[in-house]
């Protein structure tokens, strides 16, 4: 992958130059080109297999909207969630799932020494499947139609900026932008510069130094766990997982405004939510809304009585949580978010009143944290790493370094509140987005120098980036 920033900087920069001087069908050649010289960098067999299964996806999408025999189309259909779903089976889950049943049958006196594949997990290779899904269930139920051009419909699947973690594109929203011509626009650019510094500033400021904090306690640098080292990790890692995702996200949606795009808004300040549901309206929206279309919906959503809307929640967000890794850690995190959905819905019967300002803000306030102690399952290695850190929440110490960790901590998570602050209240997609030139290009600046002073001195690769 060519994702270090200094060279990505490079790489973008050469591509757009290129681009723009280019007609629109050869634009799109180059792109595709470009995208698969961009993944194929690190390991040219992943770009193998991503390309084979966009193949294989092409042709079944052209082959389902020719048929009308309803059983064929369906058969067709099958045939391709098998395919997709096998290939991400096969790389990302066959070991956890061996370990499991071994695990399993060892408690049973059982003991089996079962096949393990030695495989490097693909990059991406959950966001570009879930694309290829999305794209051949639409085509199925006739919601976008098949894409009779190779090169069109393999740049909406690995367009570079939203390939190796997304935000993942839906075929209604991206594939027609990529099927007609786009042109240039400055402002559009300038508001794509803004949202890469952004980006950079949240990913390198905010997220990385935030990680040291979060390191240090889950690590044990802060000794054994107890209050003050649970919540100095669990508020850390709670703004560097935001951080790090939003700021990757910024990145791509700029990136993508520099070559005429637009991509979704994947967060829309989640940490000011009211609500479990509201949370989910605003954190990775494109994977939430993913799970809702493709997922709750057909299970058959709410449609079928009481209890089968809580199994419905809960089964959707423990996939929602395995698709994240594999590891029971995720599991166990997506069964917090199914079980807190289907608790508030029991509680409010799915309707969520509008509280006053200081109602707002306890809401606020419990729903971080509820969402905090769900990211100790997201961040600690194992089960029993997560216990060992919960279980600290009965125990009391306290170390000099103390205090000092939780000023870092506020230095380093505040100016990313203020920001949302700001686009809570101006409900707008960029920072200072209707405000004159000159604030956005002090915007701007005050990011730059707060990446060259304070980014912390450290290479993170983007968590999202492993899934």
């Amino acid at each position: 992958m060519l994702f270090d920033t200094p060279i990505y900087v490079v790489f973008l920069a050469l591509t757009v130059l290129c681009y723009w001087c280019l007609p629109f069908r050869s634009q799109n050649k180059f792109l595709l080109l470009a995208s698969y010289f961009f993944y194929g960098w690190w390991d040219w067999r992943f770009l193998c297999l991503m390309i084979a299964s966009t193949v294989i996806d092409y042709f079944i999408a052209i082959k389902i909207e020719d048929t009308k025999e309803p059983k064929i189309r369906r058969s067709l259909l099958v045939l391709s969630l098998f395919i997709n779903f096998s290939i991400l089976g096969l790389f990302k889950y066959f070991n956890f799932f061996a370990d499991s049943l071994a695990a399993a049958l060892s408690t049973v006196g059982l003991a089996v020494s079962l096949p393990v594949l030695r495989i490097i997990l693909p990059p991406g290779i959950s966001f570009y499947t879930f694309q290829e899904v999305a794209y051949i269930v639409d085509v199925y139920s006739g919601k976008v139609r098949a894409s009779r051009s190779f090169v069109d419909y393999g740049l909406f699947i690995s367009l570079f900026p939203h390939l190796i973690a997304g935000p993942i594109q839906r075929p209604s929203h991206l594939l027609p932008q990529v099927q007609r011509a786009r042109r240039w626009s400055s402002q559009k650019a300038f508001d794509g510069l803004l949202l890469i510094l952004e980006g950079v500033f949240r990913k390198c400021v905010i997220a990385d130094n935030c990680a040291l904090i979060a390191n240090a306690a889950f690590t044990g640098a802060f000794g054994r766990p107890s209050i003050p080292v649970v919540l100095l990790g669990m508020y850390a890692f709670a703004w560097q997982i935001y951080g790090d995702f939003s700021g990757y996200s910024s990145i791509a949606r700029g990136s993508a405004q520099l070559l005429g795009f637009h991509f979704m808004v994947n967060f829309r300040q989640p940490y000011l939510a009211e609500s479990i549901q509201d949370f989910w309206r605003r954190w990775h929206i494109s994977l939430s809304t993913w799970l809702r279309d493709y997922l709750y919906i057909p299970l058959g959503g709410n449609r079928k009585g009481e209890g089968a809307t809580y199994r419905n929640l809960l089964l959707t967000m423990l996939l929602g949580g395995l698709w994240h890794g594999a590891n029971w850690t995720f599991v166990i995190w997506g069964g917090i978010h199914g079980g807190s959905l289907a608790a508030e819905r029991k509680v409010t019967e799915g309707k969520i009143p509008k509280p006053g300002a200081f109602r707002k803000w306890i809401s606020r306030v419990f729903i971080f944290h509820l969402v905090g102690v769900s990211w100790i399952f997201f961040r600690a290695q194992s089960l029993r790493a997560a216990w060992q850190m919960l279980r600290g929440f009965t125990a009391w110490s306290w170390r000099p370094e103390f205090p000092t960790a939780f000023l870092f901590l506020a230095v380093f998570s505040i100016p990313l509140l203020l920001i949302d602050l700001h686009l809570e209240s101006s409900g707008g997609e960029y920072c200072f987005e209707s405000t004159p030139i000159r604030p956005r290009v002090a915007f701007g600046l005050a990011c730059a120098l707060a990446i060259a002073f304070l980014g912390a001195n450290q290479a993170n690769a983007f968590i999202y980036f492993q899934f």
